[in-house]
C-alpha cells in the first residue's frame, strides 16, 4: 500500500487544477486517471471564462492558456451575446480554447510540479477511518491517503460510494454532440425548426471539411453513447441530407439533466467540479467552475494536511462553493427553458433579450456567469469582503508589482495601504506575507462600481479578500485565525502598532 496526503479520482480540468494547488502548498499529492495518456477524444468544452483565467494569472501560468487560445468580447446567455470588454479586470473576455489543449497545459503544470499520476486505472472503492481513506484501485493496488477528493466526473463513483445524495431535475431534453468529416459543404451557423436549435461549426485546424455538430433530439435520451447511424439519420431529420458525414473523431450527447451533491464533504471524502454539480453546457461554465472549486479548495485542505488548520476549515468549502454552483443551475435551468421552439418562449426570450442589452442587467448577468461576481458571505462590512482582489497595480520597497504576482505560490498576503510598517503580524510571519504598498488609481469591482479604497486588506491563497479594515486592526486578528490558524506561540502574541 502506498501512502499519500491525498488522493485525487479523476485527471480532468478539476483534478488537475487541484493537484496544481496542493503541490504548491507542499502537499504529498497523487491522481489516479483512467486514460493511459491525457489525450482526450473530441474537443469538449470550448473555452475559459475571465474568472479562471484570473485564477491561472494568480499562479502564473494565464499566458500558457492566452497565448493558445483565441479572445471573444462577449459571452452569451441563451445566446445573447452580453460585451464583457468593459470590465474592470486585465482579461474582460471570454478565451476559446477547447478542452484538450486545457488538460495538456495544466497536465505539463502539475508534471513540473513532481505530481504523480496513476494512468490507466480508476478509483473501484474505498473506506474511510478516523485517520484516513484506503482507496481501491483497478489494476488491485491499494493507496492510503489522509483525504479523497472526487473529480470523477457527473456519475462519480466516490460521490455514489460516500452515500452522498444526488438531488435535481430528470433530463428533458438532448443533444446529439459531434466532431466529423464531410463530403458536402453543410449548412454553416445555427438553424431552428419545431425540434428547437441546431448548429453545425466549422474546425477550422483541421483539413477539408471538418465539422462541429449539435442537434436537438426528438426525445431525451439520457445515455450518452451514439453511433455514426444516429447521427446521419438526425442530419437527415432537420437538414434534409446528411452532407456525407463520415470519419466521426468523436460522438456522444448531453442532456438539461441538472443536478447537485447535498454535501461537497463527507468526513475526509470531498467533491469538486462534475462529480459536485452537473448542468447543460449553456454558457460553458461547468469547466470554470470546477476549476474554481479547486482553487478554494486546495489551500483549505493544504492547511488542514499540515495541521495548520483544523478540519473545520474543510466546512467552508461546501458553505462557499455549493451556493455558487446553485447559481449556475438555475441560470442553465433558465437558458434551457428559453430554447423551447413555442411562439410564447420565443416572446420571453425576445423580452430578456432587450432586458440584457441595457447596461445594469448586462454587467450583472455577465459578472455572474464569468465568475468575476462571486461574493463569499463573509459577513457585513466593505465591498470587497468575500469578493475577489482586483488584480492592481502596487508600488512596494521592491518596486512596482501586480498583486496577482503576490499570490503565485498560493500564500496569504496582507497587503497595507497605510504608514508603512504599521501593522506586526510576527505570530502568521510564517504563513501570511505582509507587503506595504500604495496603489494610484480608483479600485472598481465588476457590476458593483468603484468601491473606497481601504487601508488594509487581508487576501486569501484563492484571491478572496478575507478581511479589510483601517487603522484600528479591530478584527485582524479574528480573521488571521479564522482562516490561517491559531498565532505561533513562539512569537508575541496581538496586533499592535509598531512603536
Amino acid at each position: 500500500m502506498t501512502d499519500h496526503a491525498v488522493v485525487i479520482a479523476g485527471g480532468g480540468p478539476t483534478g488537475l487544477m487541484l493537484a496544481g494547488e496542493l503541490a504548491l502548498a507542499r502537499v504529498d499529492v497523487a491522481i489516479v486517471e483512467r486514460r493511459a495518456g491525457q489525450d482526450l477524444a473530441g474537443s469538449r468544452a470550448g473555452g475559459l471564462h475571465s474568472r479562471t483565467i484570473e485564477v491561472l494569472d494568480q499562479r502564473g501560468i494565464a499566458d500558457r492558456f492566452v497565448s493558445q487560445g483565441q479572445k471573444h468580447p462577449a459571452l452569451g446567455f441563451n445566446m445573447i451575446p452580453l460585451d464583457i470588454s468593459d470590465f474592470p479586470t486585465r482579461h474582460n473576455y471570454l478565451l476559446g480554447l477547447w478542452q484538450k489543449h486545457i488538460e495538456r497545459i495544466l497536465a505539463d503544470w502539475v508534471d513540473e510540479l513532481g505530481v504523480p499520476i496513476y494512468r490507466a486505472t480508476e478509483v473501484t472503492g474505498f473506506a474511510q477511518d478516523e485517520t484516513g481513506v484506503d482507496v481501491e484501485l483497478s489494476d488491485a493496488r491499494s493507496l492510503r491517503a489522509q483525504y479523497l477528493v472526487g473529480c470523477d466526473g457527473g456519475r462519480s463513483l466516490v460521490r455514489k460510494t460516500a452515500g452522498i445524495e444526488f438531488p435535481g431535475w430528470d433530463p428533458t431534453t438532448s443533444w446529439l454532440i459531434a466532431q466529423v468529416e464531410m463530403s458536402e459543404e453543410p449548412k454553416w451557423g445555427f438553424h431552428h425548426d419545431a425540434l428547437g436549435p441546431h448548429a453545425i461549426g466549422k474546425l477550422e485546424d483541421e483539413g477539408g471539411i471538418r465539422a462541429g455538430v449539435v442537434l436537438t433530439e426528438r426525445e431525451p435520451r439520457p445515455t450518452p453513447e451514439r453511433t455514426l447511424r444516429d447521427l446521419r439519420e438526425l442530419l437527415i431529420a432537420v437538414y434534409g441530407t446528411d452532407y456525407g458525414v463520415h470519419n466521426p473523431t468523436w460522438i456522444s450527447s448531453f442532456t438539461d439533466m441538472t443536478r447537485q451533491a447535498a454535501a461537497y464533504r463527507e468526513g475526509r471524502i470531498l467533491l469538486a467540479g462534475d462529480a459536485a454539480h452537473v448542468h447543460p453546457p449553456m454558457g460553458g461554465q461547468g469547466l470554470n467552475i470546477g476549476v474554481q472549486d479547486a482553487v478554494n479548495l486546495g489551500w483549505k485542505l493544504a492547511q488542514v494536511v499540515k495541521r495548520i488548520s483544523s478540519d473545520s476549515l474543510l466546512d467552508t468549502y461546501h458553505a462557499e462553493r455549493h451556493p455558487v454552483a446553485a447559481r449556475v443551475l438555475k441560470n442553465t435551468m433558465a437558458q434551457t427553458a428559453l430554447r423551447r421552439p413555442d411562439d410564447r418562449t420565443k416572446a420571453l426570450g425576445n423580452f430578456v433579450s432587450e432586458f440584457l442589452s441595457m447596461d445594469e442587467p448586462r454587467k450583472r448577468m455577465a459578472a455572474e456567469m464569468s465568475g468575476l461576481g462571486v461574493h463569499y458571505d463573509l459577513g457585513p462590512g466593505h465591498p470587497l469582503l468575500g469578493r475577489r482582489m482586483p488584480d492592481l497595480d502596487l508600488v512596494t520597497a521592491d518596486g512596482p508589482l501586480r498583486v496577482f504576482t503576490l499570490l503565485h505560490d498560493a500564500r496569504p498576503v496582507l497587503l497595507n495601504f497605510g504608514e508603512p510598517r504599521a501593522f506586526d503580524i510576527a505570530p502568521w510571519a510564517d504563513r501570511v506575507q505582509s507587503i506595504d504598498a500604495h496603489h494610484i488609481g480608483t479600485w472598481e469591482l465588476p457590476a458593483i462600481g468603484a468601491v473606497t479604497a481601504p487601508t488594509i486588506v487581508l487576501i486569501r491563497p484563492d484571491g478572496y479578500v478575507a478581511w479589510v479594515g483601517d487603522r484600528t486592526q479591530l478584527g485582524l486578528a479574528d480573521a488571521l485565525t479564522t482562516w490561517f490558524g491559531s498565532p505561533n506561540a513562539t512569537q508575541r502574541t496581538g496586533l499592535e502598532p509598531d512603536a
